[in-house]
């Protein structure tokens, strides 16, 4: 049986070692491993930040509800602060697509075509299949509605993101000119639109300000990392600029906090009257700037860094796996809470998160949502690759049931 074991052992490593001298082999020379590392770092924090701080009340009837460990531990504040990485997102998609849109063989629209279509697809997957699920859920496993209610919620949550990156993408060209004419400045009337609509619904005006008037603050809000990432991409941001995004972010970060009362938690938190993030405030912003800087700057170490294969490897298989990424780490997460909701609370899974006990179990959990999320990630990958062989009516099936998803998941039915 232990020879048996240490072969099994062996062959796994030894497969491992392979893998990992394929992807070095076929990386080309010119590849930017720092953006690329970058980019897999912004992309796990979003799964573990809401793996971390998202949790589920039960209720009588055995329905399972949002909550928050912030409600309680408002101490954890700072690590949203690390966690919320969205600023870096942007900003390496923004030098990724200027130097895609340099290297563009066809027209402008069909480069647009290609990226929105790569974005579009796996949210379509995961919406419509969703919403297949919901009925076989409600009406064949007697979930209950507000358990559906609640995981559509967390489903949908993810994908504002990604709609607000396919309308920053199709922004580029303009993005590009900006650059070119502005330079790193370019970004600088976006932050000042977020400054103005958060001095009008924050302010001494507050009061007369119609609540929708913050929507003004998500396509700016958004677009102002994306920017500085085209700026960097078209060669227009120096070190200097690098260390002034790191400095001046960060000390308007502070006086945000410490000064003009915004709340700590860059997520938002349950019962809460302000959040930051949806739509993103002024010190979202402040955040991704000294993010930005610091990512520039630490560029080259990183780089150097990942020309190690076995660290490179990993970021690689990240990279590829983006969306599925994105799109189906809720569901790894439900895929555990709503089975366990019928054993009632279960540790760091179901029940209220108000406790160290609680914060503990939760750790515990994280390595099974991975784990989940890459058994559910070897089917769902299927919606990242084109849809060559699916006709006109399959894709008319999935836009129907994805619209069906949203009007459940927004309470519209």
């Amino acid at each position: 049986m232990k020879t048996l074991t240490r072969k099994t052992g062996a062959t796994k490593t030894g497969a491992t070692k392979t893998l990992v001298r394929k992807i070095e082999a076929s990386t080309p020379a010119h590849r930017d491993r720092a953006v690329d590392g970058l980019r897999a770092l912004a992309l796990l924090a979003v799964p573990t930040g809401h793996w971390l701080l998202g949790g589920f009340t039960l209720s009588a009837d055995g329905a399972i509800h949002n909550a928050s460990p912030l409600g309680t531990f408002a101490g954890l504040a700072p690590v949203s602060w690390v966690l919320q990485m969205l600023g870096i997102f942007f900003l390496v998609g923004g030098y990724a697509s200027v130097l895609s849109y340099q290297r563009r063989k066809g027209s402008t629209r069909a480069w647009l075509g290609g990226r929105l279509a790569r974005l579009g697809r796996p949210v379509l997957g995961v919406t419509a299949v969703w919403a297949a699920l919901l009925p076989v859920l409600h009406f064949g496993l007697g979930v209950p509605v507000d358990t559906l209610r609640t995981a559509s919620t967390l489903v949908s949550q993810p994908l504002w993101f990604v709609g607000v990156y396919t309308v920053v993408t199709a922004l580029t060209p303009l993005c590009v000119r900006a650059a070119r004419r502005l330079g790193v400045w370019a970004a600088a009337p976006l932050l000042g639109s977020v400054a103005v609509v958060d001095f009008l619904r924050y302010g001494p005006y507050a009061d007369a300000v119609p609540s929708w008037l913050s929507l003004l603050n998500i396509l700016p809000g958004w677009l102002f990392a994306y920017q500085l990432g085209v700026s960097w991409g078209e060669g227009r941001v120096t070190r200097r600029h690098a260390w002034g995004l790191l400095l001046g972010g960060a000390a308007l970060f502070a006086a945000l906090l410490l000064v003009f009362g915004y709340p700590a938690s860059m997520v938002g938190v349950p019962g809460e009257a302000r959040t930051n993030s949806h739509p993103p405030s002024l010190l979202v912003l402040a955040l991704a700037a000294a993010q930005s800087g610091a990512a520039i700057l630490l560029r080259d170490r990183l780089g150097a860094l990942l020309r190690r294969p076995a660290l490179w490897a990993p970021v690689v298989v990240v990279n590829l796996s983006a969306m599925t990424i994105l799109c189906w780490h809720q569901t790894a997460m439900l895929t555990a809470a709503i089975p366990a909701s019928y054993a009632g609370e279960v540790a760091g899974l179901v029940g209220a998160p108000d406790s160290v006990g609680w914060i503990l179990a939760r750790l515990a959990w994280i390595p099974v949502f991975a784990g989940l999320l890459v058994l559910i990630g070897r089917y769902a990958r299927v919606f990242e690759a084109p849809w060559a062989k699916t006709g006109p009516a399959r894709r008319t099936l999935a836009g129907l049931l994805a619209a069906g998803f949203a009007v459940f998941a927004l309470g519209l039915a």
